[in-house]
């Protein structure tokens, strides 16, 4: 969704010629906007001023609690500040495909691309989603001997190379009903969902067909659904393709290659080439989670089909607009140079989503604004789905032109150069040969399939990196639970930059996660993932002084979430603490200077409020974000920086988490938050006990007129809203309700704090 900016073009927008430019970069007008956060930030840096002036006059624990504010509201100033950099300039970008394809004169000259699928459990993640997935990609609008859709399957399941095989003869029939009706939604569930109760509005020739797909696909997707269940492959479907699957582990099993289609004739009306791939596992070998899938793929792709553009989404992803191809080559052909668009990311949007986002989970706001600010820098950063990357930037080729010498090492043929070109790539000599043809821009098919799969099944081998620079220099980098961040790392610092589009309707559709403890450990991996970014051997902070990543772009990187618990949970607990112990930790009411802190609340809360206005968004949307930012902070965020130090201290190592994924059902609950039993609900159900008993002490002192905490009051009173879904999870049973193992363990936490402050603060002892 688009924000209601005001644009004005760029001085600098590029047109090859001006009657034939295919991409247009608009500058967002943001004075505004500005001036307001200036003027936000100029009150908070005059309370903390305050604050540190009236230092002195505070004493024990007086002193103590300012102190903590003062500390708190100075880490607050200094995340607005980080705020401010990404919102300070925004640019979009306008495609012109018509034009691309004027330019181009003909469909041949548009360069390949091999699509990646990935998905790592067939019981999380359904098959019948990655078939969508799938379809989606087989049917859109683009020459069909220019693609090949490789899937990568990291739990080496029979069910989903089933669901695929099963898949492609259906699509032998969908691609061309989509292409000869110009079916917008190429996605089988979603369009027979959309179109259900408008069929009877066309012509009869298409409404016989339309019968007949939708058939086929509530067949099709029986069958799938059926093998998930039983986590059986049919007996008559069973041959020699599934004989790789006999006795097979998840975490110990060779590599898996397998052609489901080939497009022999190269045909531009046929099906793309679908291959399935399984990566060998042993389990003294670490497998890097999705970036390794990733690095297989590359690798894979390389050998068998070697297209310069690589596309890769989640399993869950489909293609909504099926001209995105199109616009993303407007931005990958439509600048001089190539160091403009290393990659192009498409926004993550989600279908089926629940109204008003009470989940906080859907980041329309991240996108449409945080996004298009970070575009006026070095661009957005990758976001692990929904893009389009040049291939010679996986292989860690420079930020330079095509006609200039990317690698010193492909000069010559020499022992030298070869050892060399062993050492960053590994030894199989039909990727080197590929990897050299991406270089002097001559990609292409490089064996016969028959001959390829060999090579495939080498560099998809778990010892193919070893004493390598992949996961490293070369390809999805490694050593981060957000691999999508390292490696728009890796590309700015070596002076590419990336295009953030944007095209109506949107590119891609995904799912985002249906509950509580799902949002919650997403949020968990992301926290944890940007903080291991920070503290690593690839911080942007050395990058920006020994390599070419700007400052600007660094301070884009350094908005890390799993920093943020430290100074909002101290926040959250002083107001509880304050009317515990009798003690102000905001100016007394009603002195003057209490419309600082009171502008700053309203005036921080409108300007949040406003973005979503001019997204499009409810009231109610932005409260329910505002509500789960409190909650993520108090518990995913938390435990992310938890999980680092933990790594940091060589206790524990970050365990990569799968996502559960399913189609949206119709469930009247939906938007109710679900707990369970871990251990992330206790800090918010503790944080919400403080301020409830808080509340509770200090209201006969109101109900005899004395307002002298009021500000303490109102800011308990905030919290405790932010964390209504647990207020009402006190009283609600099942899956809706609180465990009551979290609520005994977070009621000791909050009763040993109240004792602390009653018996010791009390007693003199802090």
């Amino acid at each position: 969704m688009a924000p209601n900016f005001s644009y004005q073009s760029s001085g600098n927008v590029h047109r090859a010629e001006e009657e034939e430019a295919v991409q247009e970069r608009i500058k967002v007008n943001t004075t505004y906007l500005n001036a307001f956060s200036l003027f936000l930030l100029s009150l908070l840096l005059s309370f903390i001023f305050y604050r540190f002036s009236t230092l002195s006059n505070h004493k024990g624990l007086s002193y103590v609690i300012w102190t903590l504010a003062l500390a708190c509201e100075t880490c607050f100033a200094c995340l607005w500040i980080l705020s401010m950099n990404q919102r300070w300039s925004m640019v979009q970008y306008r495609t012109y495909p018509n034009k691309l394809l004027k330019r181009l004169k003909t469909e041949s000259e548009l360069p390949a691309v091999d699509m990646f699928v990935t998905t790592a459990d067939a019981l999380k993640e359904p098959p019948i989603l990655t078939v969508n997935t799938v379809l989606s990609l087989l049917a859109v609008d683009y020459p069909a001997n220019k693609l090949a859709c490789y899937v990568s399957d990291d739990g080496a399941s029979p069910l989903t190379f089933y669901a695929l095989t099963e898949a492609v003869e259906y699509a032998k029939r969908w691609v061309p009903f989509c292409k000869k009706h110009g079916v917008s939604v190429r996605a089988p569930f979603m369009y027979f969902s959309q179109t259900s109760h408008i069929c009877n509005s066309f012509s009869s020739e298409f409404l016989t067909e339309w019968k007949k797909m939708k058939s086929e696909y509530d067949e099709l997707s029986k069958r799938i659904n059926e093998a998930v269940s039983s986590k059986s492959v049919p007996y008559p479907n069973i041959n020699e393709e599934f004989a790789a699957f006999s006795r097979m582990e998840n975490r110990d099993h060779p590599s898996i290659v397998k052609v489901i289609v080939e497009n022999r004739e190269r045909s531009i009306g046929g099906l793309p080439h679908v291959i399935y791939v399984s990566r060998e596992k042993r389990p003294k070998h670490p497998h890097h989670y999705k970036a390794g899938a990733m690095n297989v793929l590359t690798r894979v792709s390389a050998v068998m089909t070697n297209a310069p553009i690589i596309m890769n989404v989640d399993c869950d992803m489909f293609v909504n607009n099926p001209t995105c191809f199109y616009e993303a080559m407007c931005l990958l052909l439509g600048f001089k140079s190539e160091r403009e668009s290393a990659f192009v990311q498409f926004p993550q949007v989600f279908y089926g989503g629940l109204k008003d986002d009470p989940f906080g989970n859907q980041l329309k706001v991240l996108f449409s604004v945080v996004l298009a600010g970070i575009s006026a820098i070095q661009g957005p950063c990758y976001a692990g789905t929904g893009c389009f990357h040049r291939r010679k930037t996986i292989y860690g080729f420079p930020a330079e032109d095509s006609k200039g010498n990317f690698l010193e090492f492909f000069n010559g043929s020499n022992e030298a150069n070869m050892e060399e070109l062993i050492n960053r790539f590994g030894h199989c000599k039909e990727l080197l040969r590929s990897i050299l043809s991406i270089h002097l821009n001559k990609a292409g098919d490089t064996l016969s399939f028959e001959s390829a799969v060999e090579a495939a099944h080498i560099v998809a081998g778990c010892k193919y990196e070893n004493n390598t620079y992949w996961g490293d220099q070369v390809g999805w980098v490694y050593g981060s639970s957000t691999e999508d961040l390292l490696l728009s790392l890796k590309l700015f610092s070596t002076g590419w930059r990336s295009v953030y589009c944007t095209p109506q309707p949107p590119a891609f559709l995904g799912c985002a996660p249906s509950s509580g403890p799902e949002t919650l450990l997403q949020q968990r991996r992301w926290a944890a993932g940007q903080l291991e970014l920070f503290v690593g051997r690839h911080s942007p902070l050395l990058s920006t002084i020994t390599k070419k990543l700007e400052i600007r772009q660094c301070l884009a990187f350094l908005s890390i979430w799993a920093l943020r618990p430290i100074p909002e949970i101290f926040y959250s607990i002083l107001p509880a603490l304050s009317l515990l112990t009798n003690t102000h930790f905001m100016p007394k009411f009603p002195e003057p200077i209490v419309l600082i802190p009171i502008s700053l609340f309203v005036l921080f809360n409108f300007f949040g409020l406003m973005e979503y206005w001019r997204c499009n968004l409810s009231t109610r949307e932005w409260w329910n974000n505002q509500r789960m930012a409190r909650i993520n902070c108090a518990s995913g965020w938390l435990f992310g920086f938890f999980d680092v130090t933990l790594k940091l201290l060589g206790l524990s190592d970050i365990v990569f988490f799968v996502t559960p994924k399913d189609e949206r059902d119709n469930d009247p609950n939906a938007d109710k938050f679900t707990f369970n039993s871990d251990v992330m609900f206790i800090p918010p159900t503790t944080l919400l006990f403080l301020n409830l008993v808080g509340l509770v002490i200090i209201a006969p002192k109101l109900a005899r007129g004395d307002f002298n905490m009021l500000l303490e009051v109102l800011c308990s009173a905030w919290v405790v809203s932010c964390f209504n879904p647990f207020l009402k999870g006190l009283v609600r049973k099942g899956r809706y309700g609180l465990p009551w193992s979290i609520i005994c363990k977070s009621g000791a936490l909050a009763l040993m704090f109240i004792y602390i402050c009653k018996v010791h603060v009390q007693g003199g002892l802090i």
